[in-house]
């Protein structure tokens, strides 16, 4: 049947009405796949056709006091396979395994992965990379990558730290301070088509990784190098199992040098032991012995309880406290304060601190920073060891009063003696000056920061009188004693305690000697340990010594000149002066011949670090580029103190 005009018209207008709505479907559907979900699907896509590996981000730098480097991130090349690529994956693995030094085995299960992406090793020597490159097999890729270097090899290791592969900060400060050392990381993309194949030249490196804050601490890199040689000499010469050295700068706090032994190269972290890598200056604790004596003489001027004067008998050198008996070295009957501490009478100092009594030597000994963290910024600080008074029996009392039944850190036993030195305040000590970041520009600074006052300004000028006596003729400490300076010390011989009985071990003990100097303006105080020395352990003969040749050689290199000497250089020449030979200021050194100056001439920066490590040379190195000149010249003698160095340039 015909249609009729009217139907004709209404079949025309439901299909234009079915166009238009299909229209504005499929309007809308390609409106909010192109403008709503471009984004995610953006996404999927790159998803689809990238590979995104994440690099290891560049480390900020860490710098002594005088902007010399301790710690860099250097260039270094990273191996990575596609194993898609790879036509032969067991003879490739026997081909890398010879010079990555690795199990062919596990190459060969790499390189057989059904991944698109396998790390092979990260962050090789130069020379197996180029060795790499030459093998010419395809599938085989490197990406530059940052691999921490340490120039100046085991120099401040224990203070610096060392980082994983990651590289996160594993020890010291560069895990104290890991989250502003580490940067953002960068990204290696690889393009791929459809199939997953490998588009050519698609490689690259998105550089949107940003380099880390960098570090300025208050070490000061010549007077570390001294101090950790001198510790290490006294620590082979008396057999001892390990020591420490901590100099601090008494009226601010900043640490200028912390030497351990043993020792380690953070270059080769993974080569050393546990016990050698731990900062014991910071982690150890033991007994002071009669470097403590000083502290209950502060307490006890203090609180006005004996007349600086005042004559104590020492009971022909036997006194019986609480059923034990307490002696001393020599049959010693009347002695002042003075003497009581110049000749370290154990018995003097148990009847002072019978004088000051419990709680307030107690109040005291916490005044003065024991049995509490230091605030210092580095992991692993422990507390030391301090009982309540309460618990204090009299032969505990008299003990704690010449420095046995507490134990403290050598870090608590610097900066407690820095109060004496300063005038009587609690500084707090720190090792970061300043953070900078990539740029230069300053982030952070440290300002000196006062804990508290322990003693008045009197008390502390009469204890540096009595201690400067420590080192004058007749005194414990006179090897301590330095021509044309006045220096306050005092000696320390404590037995240490055996873990099997419980007791005092018969035959192992801590020999230290803690002081300052200049004694009348302290410039610096310095904590010498030195644990279980062999054959006669005191504190005067075996540390005092050695306070003596680092105090001596820190003074020069801080051109604080002995009294009576004047100087014929300039402040300009003096500033520049080099660290003076040991040889010629201790006529009693060693030294050693049989390591000679290697030719660096044209080497690069990494060149010389690899050498380095090699021969186990701790060198000074500033500039950039290639080497353009060294001290002491190639095949020369280096002597032993005597600062060799290397310049870079262009």
């Amino acid at each position: 049947m015909a249609l009729t005009e009217r139907g004709i018209q209404i079949r025309i207008r439901f299909f234009g009405v079915l166009f238009i709505l299909a229209f504005m479907t499929i309007a809308g559907r390609a409106y909010y796949l192109q403008v709503v979900q471009a984004p995610e699907l953006q996404a999927r896509a790159d998803q689809q056709r990238q590979r995104v590996v994440k690099l290891a981000p560049q480390r900020g730098s860490i710098f002594d006091s005088k902007g010399d480097p301790l710690a860099e991130s250097l260039a270094a090349e990273s191996l990575y396979a596609d194993p898609a690529f790879i036509k032969d994956p067991e003879d490739v693995a026997r081909q890398l395994g010879k010079l990555l030094k690795s199990s062919k085995k596990e190459l060969e299960r790499l390189l057989s992965s059904k991944k698109r992406f396998v790390w092979l090793q990260r962050k090789l020597d130069p020379e197996i990379t180029k060795q790499v490159r030459d093998l010419k097999i395809y599938g085989l890729q490197f990406v530059t990558e940052r691999k921490r270097y340490y120039p100046q090899a085991s120099t401040a290791a224990h203070v610096l730290g060392f980082t994983g592969l990651d590289p996160n900060g594993l020890e010291g400060v560069e895990l104290s301070y890991d989250r502003q050392l580490q940067g953002e990381s960068g990204r290696l993309v690889s393009l791929h088509d459809a199939r997953g194949r490998g588009l050519a030249s698609a490689d690259q490196l998105i550089q949107g990784g940003v380099a880390g804050h960098n570090l300025f601490l208050t070490l000061d890199r010549s007077l570390q190098y001294v101090a950790e040689k001198e510790l290490a000499r006294v620590v082979h010469e008396t057999g001892a199992v390990g020591g420490t050295v901590v100099m601090l700068e008494p009226a601010s706090g900043r640490v200028l040098a912390m030497a351990n032994q043993p020792d380690y190269n953070p270059n080769l972290a993974g080569h050393s032991r546990a016990a050698q890598r731990r900062n014991r200056a910071v982690t150890d604790m033991y007994e002071p012995g009669s470097t403590f004596k000083p502290f209950l003489m502060a307490g006890v001027l203090e609180e006005g309880l004996v007349r600086p004067g005042q004559k104590i008998y020492c009971e022909n050198g036997r006194y019986s406290v609480g059923g034990k008996t307490i002696r001393d070295h020599k049959k010693f009957k009347q002695l002042t304060l003075t003497e009581i501490l110049k000749f370290s009478s154990n018995i003097g100092s148990a009847k002072l601190g019978k004088v000051l009594e419990r709680e307030r030597f107690y109040s005291y000994i916490r005044g003065f920073g024991f049995a509490e963290k230091t605030g210092l910024d580095l992991p692993g600080e422990v507390d030391g060891m301090l009982r309540s008074p309460s618990n204090w029996f009299e032969i505990d009392l008299a003990a704690i009063s010449f420095g046995q039944g507490i134990s403290v850190t050598s870090i608590q036993m610097a900066s407690a003696m820095a109060v004496i030195a300063n005038g009587g305040l609690l500084m707090e000590p720190y090792l970061v000056e300043k953070v900078t970041d990539a740029d230069g520009q300053l982030v952070q600074k440290r300002l000196p920061q006062v804990r508290r006052r322990v003693i008045s300004e009197k008390t502390a000028q009469l204890v540096r009188g009595m201690m400067v006596t420590v080192t004058a003729p007749g005194g414990t400490g006179t090897r301590a004693a330095l021509a044309g300076y006045r220096v306050a010390g005092k000696t320390g011989t404590a037995q240490k305690v055996d873990t099997v009985t419980g007791g005092y071990s018969p035959d192992k003990r801590v020999s230290s000697f803690v002081g300052f100097v200049p004694a009348d303006n302290p410039a610096l105080v310095l904590s010498v340990t030195v644990d279980e020395p062999q054959g006669d352990a005191y504190g005067g003969l075996i540390a005092a010594p050695v306070f003596a040749r680092i105090a001596g050689q820190a003074l020069s290199h801080l051109n604080i000149l002995p009294k009576g000497v004047v100087a014929a250089l300039t402040k300009e020449q003096l500033a520049a002066e080099p660290l003076p030979d040991l040889a010629a200021l201790l006529p009693d050194v060693e030294v050693n011949d049989g390591l000679k100056m290697p030719d660096f001439a044209g080497m690069s920066y990494r060149q010389v670090l690899q050498t380095m490590e090699k021969k186990n040379l701790n060198l000074k190195l500033s500039g950039s580029g290639q080497v353009i000149k060294q001290s002491p010249a190639p095949g020369k003698v280096i002597h032993y103190g005597k600062q060799a160095w290397i310049r870079f340039g262009v």
